[in-house]
């Protein structure tokens, strides 16, 4: 089974410039989690992944600034790993919106994927 939180809309004080962390910017994430259900029909919430328990998690690691998005994407990857023992595996991918680079027209992404070893 697969859990899609998409699009999920931030604001913060990430980046490596002066200017990310005084202006900020906003970001957008994508995750994807894979996991096996103990039950053949999954009917109550302690039988899947609360979305929302995951929603509030990366929003928790999304308030604090952070210089470089691989950390951000690594910690989120891991945070919900270690929170979710049903997890086999998580793909997050974060969307800078804007570059504070002159002429530079488009947006920039990171991704991670990580699997329960």
């Amino acid at each position: 089974m697969k859990i899609y939180l998409t699009d999920l809309e931030f604001y913060g004080f990430h980046g490596l410039y002066e200017a990310e962390k005084k202006i900020g910017n906003h970001f957008k994430l994508d995750i994807i989690i894979d996991f096996t259900p103990k039950v053949d029909r999954v009917e109550k919430i302690d039988q899947t992944i609360d979305y929302v328990q995951v929603y509030e998690l990366v929003r928790s690691i999304m308030d604090i600034p952070t210089p470089l998005l691989e950390t951000l994407v690594d910690k989120i990857a891991s945070q919900i790993l270690l929170d979710h023992l049903l997890v086999d595996k998580v793909f997050v991918k974060i969307t800078k919106q804007k570059l504070y680079i002159p002429s530079f027209e488009g947006a920039t992404a990171i991704s991670i994927e990580k699997t329960r070893k």
